[in-house]
């Protein structure tokens, strides 16, 4: 039963995604151009939405599935691996013209030539795997 609500959030994620047009190239093409605040818009309120639902569960001590308590550990600060990712990510972003959640709501919409970035991603994800441990986080 728990998967189908998984499944069932993430189509309804998807529709919200296809729908307000945050997954469309052209959307972020425009946002890398400062052309339009359609995406800015839809990223700002995702990270105000994030804020507040992060706030309240650490304010009402909500608990996870299965009555665990939830594990919001504090983040290592550092500017360079933030800064080194942000713009690793942002490269792969303005390439690909795409982040990793409307990938998937492109091939679900029918375009498949995306199916090569997500599986480029998926290899970039597989190699950082294997040098993790080298790497200085």
């Amino acid at each position: 039963m728990r998967y189908i609500t998984y499944l069932a959030v993430g189509v309804f994620f998807g529709i919200i995604m296809y729908k307000s047009e945050a997954a469309s190239w052209f959307r972020i093409y425009e946002m890398f151009e400062f052309g339009s605040f359609h995406m800015y818009g839809i990223i700002g309120s995702a990270l105000l939405l994030g804020i507040l639902g992060v706030q309240i569960i650490k304010r009402n001590n909500i608990k996870a599935f299965g009555n665990q308590e939830m594990q919001l550990k504090p983040k290592k600060q550092s500017v360079s691996r933030y800064l080194i990712g942000g713009i690793i990510f942002g490269l792969g972003w303005a390439l690909a013209g795409a982040c990793p959640g409307p990938m998937y709501v492109l091939t679900g919409a029918g375009f498949y030539s995306i199916l090569i970035v997500v599986g480029g991603s998926l290899l970039g994800t597989f190699v950082y795997g294997l040098v993790r441990s080298k790497l200085p986080h």
